[in-house]
């Protein structure tokens, strides 16, 4: 009985809702879409599948109302319009189905994957874009390029590639889906990939790239570190007319500077101002953090002014560069002042800004400072990260207050910031000058067992110690060791490993290291050379040792003049001694 009221009510249902369509089709479409909403909300109708193709289709018939279209289907996606005659897939089945007659197919398809797309549905999206395609319908570049944008936000840029190169046959390219697709290409560093779309834009489409092409192709080729790349595609640019604009010229900048071109980068600087184009915030940014950089603050400032004078707007960003540039050259209290100028314009210090300055305090071994604005960072609401932590850490381990370094370790602990291997290398290195190597063994076996795997450097200061101790055997040990690891010893042990063993004595081990080292494509530095010379000339082995000073001189390093005396003297007491021995043998 109950199961035919239910017929009878959805039959009633049915028959009011083509009562309302009958009556839709004389209202123009907006008016007719309040008549739908309407008749949801107040009346309680559950609409068809044929009511919400009417609606729909009276929406597309006009531009004006596409996006009332878009809207309607993102309330369908997201269940906001639910009804116990479909569901939301038997409903896209329903409207796009073959037989179904719709003069707004391609609209309606293109609508139904942009509406996926905005409701981060991308899968979906791409489904009924290969339906549409599969039905003879032909999406417009637009909503083709949408689909593609949308996985390269998403960082799927292989799916992105392979939809395009799928499809890029069957549907309409214009230069935004090559751009789109070079610049995914940039983001995941396959330049290859970038210049290949190049090639087939230009050659196979006749079409012509635009200044964001380029930019997009000078930004990935700069920061692939081919800045010279980048320079010809600038030149080629200007070549075809084209008029690189701020963004273009910004990222040329910072490569130039990236790679220590310093020349390059003021003169394209330079150039850009002088061709009347206006710097932006990031290319200001590029130039104030290479004077800062060099140590050359003064210059910063007068690019900082110049920006106020131009009216482009000072960042946290430009801020950070100013104040790290007055720590590295040891104006701590400037860039306090500094910061206080921040907040007087209403500018926020940032996690970056407290991590600079506290940095500046430790190096310059002004802890309560740099408590202070740890401290301080805390009470604004921000949380000290492990830079924050690892600068406080490295503030105290430098004067030698390990007890407050350790305090630190499990403070960052109880906030859930786990310890890295620079925390304990850089506490190992403070036990080692205090040596105190038994506390630095303790250290390095602490940090292996919380999971971290020790490498190069935490080696080089444990190594470090035991040679200072004179503890050869064990330094040996543990050099010996780094090849079962599979790590290979930089220059920094070799040349502590030799310098340990002629602090000892043994000038063979010391030769073997050696010349281990320069057949491992090494350079020795100069204190080795000189140690391990003095001490063959100590022990009489004057052929070794002129060889290496040989060897040492073809390596680009300079002799001095107190080392060549020693093998002269060394060699004039060794033909004394010679003399002497044939004469008393005579």
């Amino acid at each position: 009985m109950s199961r035919r009221r239910c017929c009878c009510c959805s039959s009633h249902e049915a028959a009011l809702i083509l009562i309302l369509m009958q009556r839709m089709v004389k209202l123009p479409p907006l008016k007719a879409l309040s008549l739908f909403n309407s008749s949801t909300h107040h009346h309680g109708l559950h609409h068809t599948p044929h009511s919400i193709s009417f609606t729909l289709s009276l929406l597309l018939s006009t531009p004006s109302t596409l996006s009332h279209a878009h809207s309607l289907l993102l309330r369908l996606i997201s269940h906001r319009i639910s009804s116990p005659f479909f569901s939301t897939p038997s409903l896209f089945h329903h409207l796009l189905a073959p037989h179904h007659h719709n003069t707004h197919n391609t609209l309606l398809h293109e609508a139904i994957i942009n509406a996926h797309l905005h409701s981060h549905l991308p899968d979906q999206a791409l489904y009924f874009l290969h339906h549409m395609i599969h039905h003879g319908h032909s999406p417009t570049s637009n909503t083709f390029n949408n689909v593609l944008s949308f996985f390269i936000r998403l960082n799927c840029f292989d799916k992105a590639w392979r939809v395009f190169n799928e499809l890029k046959g069957r549907v309409a390219l214009d230069v935004y889906s090559f751009g789109i697709m070079i610049k995914g290409c940039c983001q995941v560093g396959d330049l290859i990939k970038s210049f290949q779309l190049l090639a087939m834009l230009e050659e196979d489409m006749g079409l012509s790239p635009n200044v964001v092409i380029f930019t997009t192709l000078i930004d990935g080729c700069c920061k692939n570190g081919d800045v010279f790349l980048a320079k010809k595609l600038f030149c080629k640019m200007e070549r075809l007319g084209l008029v690189p604009n701020q963004h273009t010229y910004s990222v040329l900048i910072n490569g130039f500077f990236k790679q220590g071109l310093r020349k390059e980068g003021f003169q394209m600087y330079k150039n850009m101002k002088r061709i009347g184009i206006m710097p932006n915030i990031y290319a200001y940014n590029c130039v104030i953090s290479e004077y800062c950089n060099d140590g050359d603050v003064d210059n910063a400032f007068k690019v900082f002014d110049e920006m106020r004078d131009r009216g482009v707007a000072y960042s946290v960003v430009t801020y950070n560069i100013l104040i790290g540039g007055l720590c590295r050259v040891k104006k701590v209290r400037e860039a306090v002042k500094l910061v206080d100028r921040m907040n007087g314009l209403g500018l926020s210090p940032s996690i970056i800004t407290y991590n600079t300055l506290i940095n500046g305090f430790c190096d310059a071994g002004k802890m309560d400072s740099a408590v202070r604005f740890f401290n301080q960072l805390k009470s604004n609401g921000l949380s000290p990260t492990l830079v924050t932590y690892n600068t406080m850490i490295a503030g105290y381990s430098k004067i030698g207050n390990l007890a407050v370094a350790i305090n630190l370790i499990k403070e960052m602990e109880e906030r859930g910031v786990a310890p890295s291997k620079v925390t304990y290398t850089t506490l190992l290195d403070a036990y080692v000058r205090l040596n105190c190597m038994e506390k630095a063994f303790e250290i390095h076996s602490l940090m292996e067992k919380s999971g971290l795997v020790s490498d190069v450097c935490t080696y080089s200061v444990l190594i470090h110690g035991l040679c200072m101790n004179g503890n050869m055997k064990e330094a040996s040990k543990l050099f010996k060791s780094l090849g079962e690891l599979h790590l290979e010893p930089n220059s920094v042990i070799y040349n502590t490993m030799i310098h340990g063993y002629c602090k000892e004595g043994s000038s063979y081990r010391a030769l073997r290291l050696l010349n281990e080292m320069v057949e491992n494509g090494m350079v020795p530095n100069v204190a080795s050379f000189c140690s391990t010379i003095g001490l063959l000339c100590k022990d009489g082995k004057l052929k070794e040792a002129e060889l290496l000073l040989q060897m040492m001189i073809n390596s680009g390093l300079e002799p001095s003049v107190s080392l060549y005396n020693m093998i002269y003297k060394s060699t004039e007491v060794l033909n004394v001694e010679l003399h002497s021995n044939i004469v008393s043998n005579s």
